[in-house]
């Protein structure tokens, strides 16, 4: 084995969990994130040979390409690209939703994702590499409180589907990985640092775990190459959709 993976978010929830996995099965990862100290530990536990840390707000278009411009000759050419960095903010409804919550959402979600997407694709175009979204359920599934999300969401299925139009011929490989309800830091950080939240949430619904969607991750990346999954919808036995709302007033 001697591909490498260009993970964003790697340090918490999918994106430490894929980095694990594809580092176990023998890939080189180049493992971003804000968290610098987070990083250096992950550096430290699976080794400088097989992880790159990149330590970047992938917002900062500039610190984005520097990072990519200073990739050492070992980590350069890259075999996939999972834009797994995201985040929610806030579950107010639009009325009264924070619309600095909600920049910051499109900025992360979108504006990071395409820009990044956008650096890579020569050197995915020459690998004949893959790119996986990490996209959500809340994508396709409105849910009071989900606006601006489900939004961004949507649009990370519907540029994935662009992508693969765009790629045809090249042997490009583009999937939108869709999660349900998986326990990680997302609902803490989606209410503002709030733990009580985040475990009301997840307490008694067995839910996913990010260990559940990084085997996912995996399992696509290592897909013989001529098979493509466009979209991957996946939620947790315990979760399915209801959410038709009718107001008697």
């Amino acid at each position: 084995m001697n591909k490498t993976a260009f993970i964003t978010g790697a340090t918490s929830g999918f994106g430490l969990a894929a980095t694990r996995i594809f580092v176990a099965n023998g890939w080189k990862v180049i493992a971003t994130g804000r968290r610098a100290d987070r990083l250096q530990k992950l550096a430290a536990e699976l080794g400088a040979d097989k992880l790159h840390a990149a330590n970047f707000d992938v917002r900062d278009e500039a610190a984005m390409h520097a990072a990519i411009t200073a990739l050492p000759p070992e980590f350069a050419q890259i075999d996939l690209l999972v834009n797994n960095a995201g985040l929610a903010q806030g579950t107010a409804p639009a009325q009264s939703a924070s619309l600095d919550d909600w920049r910051t959402m499109i900025d992360t979600n979108i504006t990071a994702l395409v820009t990044l997407t956008h650096a890579l694709l020569p050197t995915l175009i020459e690998r004949k590499g893959g790119i996986i979204n990490i996209g959500s359920v809340a994508g396709s599934y409105p849910y009071p409180g989900g606006n601006a999300y489900g939004g961004t969401k949507a649009f990370v299925k519907q540029f994935s589907l662009g992508l693969r139009s765009d790629l045809h011929g090249t042997g490009v490989r583009v999937t939108d990985i869709e999660p349900g309800m998986a326990e990680t830091e997302f609902t803490v950080v989606r209410t503002h640092g709030d733990q009580a939240a985040s475990d009301k949430l997840y307490t008694g619904a067995n839910p996913m775990t990010a260990e559940d969607i990084a085997e996912q991750i995996y399992h696509i990346a290592t897909l013989p190459p001529h098979l493509n999954i466009n979209r991957l919808e996946i939620m947790p036995v315990t979760q399915s959709y209801a959410g038709f709302q009718v107001f008697r007033g």
